[in-house]
Formats: structure tokens, sequence, C-alpha cells
């Protein structure tokens, strides 16, 4: 007979997703957490038996899933959501989003945003995201400051800002950053390089070097519009793809996101070369940037993960609506039903997006050893009842507002949907005066 274990946390659900090829929906079962890790999953009188657990939180209606993972993000851009709408990428970005920038962002701008914006997630039932943006330290700070999961971007651009004088400069903060926080185990590093049609060739050369030497991923905008298509082969002779292949940035270390603009030839080096991509459906649509080939991409074993992109161009950070999109559109663009079903959605906002930032043996899927990120949906309301497929009705019927219970490493961030470590009203009035500020220079 074993001997009765003492653990920090007993969950107990009416449905557990592990997101784990070797299970399948387990009924009637508990998470077992203990110093911010799972110790164990199995069925409730069962662990009853084995563990005594200081609190055991009954959740009788609900489905427990791995934390969503928000694959693309410009975090604190939530504060210039609603600014511009309506307008395709590059016409938003030059006449709109970067004189604000210019003229407002600075560290409080990112510290107060990123914060607004880990608010959202967390209710969302999102324990990390992937960030890029400017002032980087401000954004982990925030991330620590809320207890979530966050992959930070140490950004790099080829023009002067407020954050950085240029390339170099961008860089070398960056890095600094890292050494600093690299010991802090909520956080991660991304290079950031923002997009081919802003960073030269001599820049992704030395952020090459620099990833290859830290071992760390790059996170890039690629192939999101025709335009950029268009401009890469005027200015450079060849399409974005080619000229990153020219510079060896494909790699298993490279993160690409959109990815919408694709030719079987370019398909085929991203799987050859074992890249990540990234599918923001939401943001493609709303800025009219096209249909990314999701189904051709998943149909050669290439990874693809979902992200949001950011509340100035989605206006969500809502990966509920993302995953629904991401199978919704797979269908219409094939004429196939059952093309990207709803589990394999569900592991597009959760796995695959650990993978492609190299902590999945962290988090990304709930089992034995991982870290205790966790998100509980509740299904008791009407529109969900009733329930033959826990997984379909979280891709197809569930959305964030059913979200109840947020854990991150063990530590519960939102509980009975009231967050945990942020002040809701102090958030509301910081985004209130940032409001005021840009207007009063629009």
């Amino acid at each position: 007979m074993q001997d009765t274990v003492h653990i920090d946390t007993l969950i107990e659900a009416r449905w557990i997703i592990p997101v784990d090829p070797q299970q399948s929906v387990l009924n009637h079962h508990a998470i077992a957490i203990n110093q911010g890790k799972i110790i164990g999953i199995l069925p409730i009188n069962s662990a009853h038996t084995r563990f005594k657990a200081l609190k055991i939180i009954a959740l009788n209606n609900h489905v427990l899933i791995p934390g969503l993972i928000n694959l693309h993000t410009h975090a604190a851009m939530i504060l210039m959501r609603g600014l511009a709408d309506d307008l395709p990428l590059m016409e938003w970005l030059s006449k709109h989003i970067w004189p604000t920038e210019s003229r407002h962002v600075n560290a409080s701008f990112v510290l107060d945003g990123t914060r607004l914006a880990c608010a959202e997630m967390l209710r969302g039932g999102i324990t990390c995201f992937n960030d890029m943006y400017f002032f980087p330290e401000a954004s982990a700070q925030a991330v620590l400051d809320s207890g979530m999961r966050a992959s930070i971007g140490m950004i790099a651009i080829d023009f002067p800002t407020a954050y950085a004088n240029d390339a170099d400069d961008y860089l070398a903060k960056g890095m600094a950053l890292r050494d600093k926080l690299h010991s802090e185990p909520l956080l991660s590093f991304c290079f950031a390089p923002h997009a081919p049609y802003t960073v030269s060739d001599k820049t992704l050369a030395n952020i090459l070097t620099y990833a290859e030497q830290l071992e760390v991923p790059i996170h890039i905008h690629l192939h999101e519009t025709l335009d950029e298509i268009s401009l890469s082969i005027k200015s450079h002779g060849v399409r974005p793809i080619e000229r990153m292949h020219q510079l060896g940035l494909l790699s298993p270390g490279l993160i690409a996101v959109h990815m919408v603009h694709l030719t079987d030839n370019e398909i085929r080096l991203i799987k050859q070369h074992g890249c990540h991509t990234v599918h923001c459906p939401s943001s493609n649509l709303k800025l009219a940037s096209g249909f990314a080939p999701v189904t051709s991409l998943l149909d050669n074993n290439i990874n693809v993960g979902l992200g949001t992109d950011s509340a100035a161009s989605n206006n969500r950070l809502d990966m509920f609506e993302e995953m629904r999109l991401t199978a919704l559109l797979a269908k219409a663009s094939s004429n196939h039903a059952d093309a990207l079903p709803a589990h394999q959605a569900l592991e597009m906002a959760t796995i695959n997006n650990a993978r492609a930032l190299g902590i999945d043996e962290i988090t990304g899927t709930l089992a034995s050893g991982k870290a205790a990120d966790i998100t509980a949906v509740d299904f008791s309301d009407l529109h969900l009842s009733p329930c033959y497929d826990p997984v379909s009705h979280l891709v197809y019927a569930a959305g964030r507002e059913q979200v109840s219970h947020v854990w991150v490493n063990g530590k519960m961030l939102l509980e009975d949907k009231k967050l945990t470590t942020l002040d809701s009203a102090e958030l509301h009035n910081r985004a209130v005066y940032w409001e005021e500020c840009i207007k009063s220079t629009a």
C-alpha cells in the first residue's frame, strides 16, 4: 500500500483534456499539484486515496486544458486598440501606428499596456505569450507582476525610436536584458527583428550569429502581404523567404509569423529547414492580408502555431476566437469539412506553440513533471448543454467568457473569473490616461 502524499493542490474536474496523443479526454479526473508542478492525473477517487492536499478545488462542470499560449503579440499595443481600423497594413502602420508610437511610446506606456494585455489574456485562459515590442524591460516587468509566462522579444529595427538609436543599440539593450533576467523561471527570450522590409541584411546576419551563440529563437513577420513580397523583389531581387534562406535564417530556430503568401517551393523550404510558423487568422482577415495555406503547411508536417497579433490589429487577444477561425477557414479554403479538426486547433494553441518557443518540456500539455499551467473552462452555461464532445465544444461553442480559473506554475492567477495579481480598476484608469494622451495629439 502506498503512503499518502502531501501536496499543495488537488483540482477535480468533469473533464480533463491533456492534449497528449497517448491520452484522450479524461472523465471525472483530478490533477495533483505540488510546488508548481503536476505530479499526477488520475481518477478523482484514486486521487483522494493517493494524495492529501492543502487545497481541494472541485470544478464539477468544468474542463481543464493546458494553459493557452499566444505565439505572436505586441502586447502594449492594446493601448492603441481601435485607434485606426479598416485600413490596409502599410497605411495603418505608416500613417497611424508609427506616428502614434513616435509620440507616446516609452517605458511607462509599455508597462501599463502590457499589464492590461496580461489581464485580458489571463481572463481568456492564456498563460504564456510571445511578445515583440519596444522597451522589453517594461514588458518583462509587467509579465512578472502578473505571474504569467512569456517569451520577451529582443526587438531590432533599422530606424531610431525613443527606445534605441540604431540596430546595434536595439540588440545590445535586448541582450543586456536577457543577461539580467535569464534566471527568471517564467521568462524566456527571442530575437525579434520586426520584418524583412524594416531590417537590413547586416542586422539579420548579426542576429543569426547571436541567436546561434545564445541558442534562442528568432521571431519575425514574414510573407504577411503581397506588398511586402513586391518590395523585396524590387529591393533585393528575391522574395523575402529566399532572402532569409540566402542569409541562413531558415532553421528550427525561426518563428515565422503570418506566412500568408507562399509558393509550393517556399513551403518545401520551410519544411526542409524545420521552421515554425504562426497563423494569425483574425489579424490577416481584418487587415485583408489574405488566407494562409495552413492545411498545406500541416500536410507537410510543418509546426503551425496560433497567435492573435496585437489588439490594435485584431482587436482582441482571444485565443478561443483564433482556434475557431483557424478550423473554419481551413475547411472553407480546402473544401474539406474534415480539414483541421477541433483537436488539431487546440494542439496549435497549446503544444505547437510551446514547441516553437522551445518550452514544450515545461508546458503545452498536462502531464506529470510539467509546470501546472492550467486553464479551467466552465461548461455549465445553457449554450454549452448538452456536451457530447468537450474538445469540439472548446473550439466551436465555448468562448473566453467561460474561462473561470487559470494557474501558472501552480499559482492561481484567475479565481472565479477574478484576477488575483492585477488590479482591474487601476488598469482601467491607466488605459483612460493613455487614451486622453493619444487623443490630445491626434
